[in-house]
């Protein structure tokens, strides 16, 4: 998987950095082409001239070279790159990261990256427990870095607990495994739901729920990022998407949301039902705002929404696959079951409202994969981008070829 790859290879200045050498070599092992980046600090816990002897280049740390005044270009190394791996990543180089502070090479490197970025924690157990840097950690996950996390054991404080970078042979791995799923699901057309749908009252007052879009945000990123070809129809929500590859159609109501799907549907051979679509709307929507002090009470009729999900169940095509999910608060299992089978998906997602790490607005996930064929997979709680992640190789194992 490594073979003819380029990697850039950033090192900030953690104890951890004496690893880094034995992961430049493993990798240069498997095929690939280094290019090392080291901070300032970087340089007091490794020697630049250890590092260009395993990786046959010059190393590269200041923006510009001492002796000739050659200046080391960022933007160039970040269109050569395959993957970047900051290995170790301190709290410090997290943080900057993180907030985008470009105040050395590899920073501007990490910032000009257009390549899949990859980030091995390094550092004491207190520095990995505390919120500013888990906040910054969930901020690179949020902007699709892959996080490798730190294992536990003994730290350079004498302290044990987690934080130690981890071995150089499960990085490496990560690296694999990255390149072997970037292209399985190429040619795959994918069409996901994401977020909410709200409902007019008036020209200013809507039906609603909580969903933030992100499970479906992350869904969409890590099947493009797999290769495939991915549409998004997105309700009302302001999240980015990063992945240049994935089409964007915003909608507002849940009748919009199917329309579009309806649509789209004939031509895809996975579609990811993941929004939280507003079963029901207002029978009349006022053209005008509702004045309390002219109505009063009000009393509003619902009418039922079109079920996306059984609309698209009713019309699947052989081979195409349909998967969906169900947030429940009650008799969760059952309630799934009995939505995968009445809507003919092949897979649902079910996660819980009881649960404290799944639900709305969160960025974590809890979930349970249940297929039409009776398989069951449950999953720990992750940080939304590992579940999606989780749900790309469970759907790619069980995507019929064409």
């Amino acid at each position: 998987m490594l073979k003819g790859k380029h990697i850039v290879l950033g090192i900030s200045g953690g104890i951890a950095a004496y690893k880094s050498a034995y992961l430049l070599r493993l990798l240069i092992r498997k095929g690939a082409e280094v290019q090392v980046v080291i901070t300032p600090n970087g340089k007091e816990f490794i020697t630049p001239a250890t590092l260009a002897a395993l990786s046959g280049k010059p190393v590269v740390s200041e923006f510009f070279a001492a002796n000739t005044g050659e200046w080391h270009s960022h933007v160039d190394l970040g269109l050569w790159a395959d993957l970047m791996i900051v290995a170790p990543a301190t709290a410090s180089t997290i943080g900057k990261m993180a907030n985008g502070i470009a105040d050395n090479m590899l920073i501007t490197t990490y910032l000009s990256a257009k390549e899949q970025v990859m980030v091995a924690p390094a550092m004491d157990l207190d520095m990995w427990s505390h919120p500013s840097t888990q906040r910054n950690v969930e901020t690179l996950r949020r902007d699709g870095v892959i996080i490798v996390e730190p294992g536990s054991g003994e730290l350079a404080s004498g302290l044990s607990g987690k934080g130690r970078m981890e071995e150089p042979e499960k990085i490496v791995e990560a690296a694999e495994k990255f390149f072997a799923a970037q292209h399985t699901l190429k040619g795959k057309k994918i069409l996901i739901t994401a977020g909410p749908t709200y409902e007019n009252i008036d020209p200013v007052r809507f039906i609603g729920n909580y969903s933030s879009g992100k499970m479906g945000f992350a869904i969409a990123e890590e099947f493009a990022s797999r290769g495939a070809d991915v549409t998004v129809v997105a309700g009302p929500v302001s999240l980015p998407l990063s992945h240049p590859s994935v089409k964007r159609i915003d909608v507002t109501s849940a009748k919009e949301m199917c329309c579009e799907c309806v649509k789209l549907a004939p031509s895809a051979d996975v579609v990811i039902l993941a929004a939280a679509v507003a079963d029901y709307a207002p029978e009349e929507v006022a053209g005008s705002k509702i004045k309390r002090e002219e109505t009063g009470d009000m009393v509003l009729r619902l009418v039922k929404n079109p079920d996306i999900a059984a609309t698209l169940g009713a019309s699947k095509l052989p081979g195409q696959m349909l998967v969906g999910f169900a947030l429940e608060t009650d008799h969760e299992y059952e309630n799934a079951c009995r939505k995968l089978q009445k809507k003919n998906l092949d897979w649902i997602v079910l996660n819980s409202l009881r649960d404290p790490e799944a639900g709305f607005m969160k960025d974590t996930n809890k979930i349970t994969m249940v297929s039409a064929c009776g398989e069951t997979v449950a999953f720990e709680a992750k940080s939304k981008r590992e579940v999606a992640a989780d749900i790309a190789d469970t759907i790619f194992r069980n995507v019929p070829e064409k």
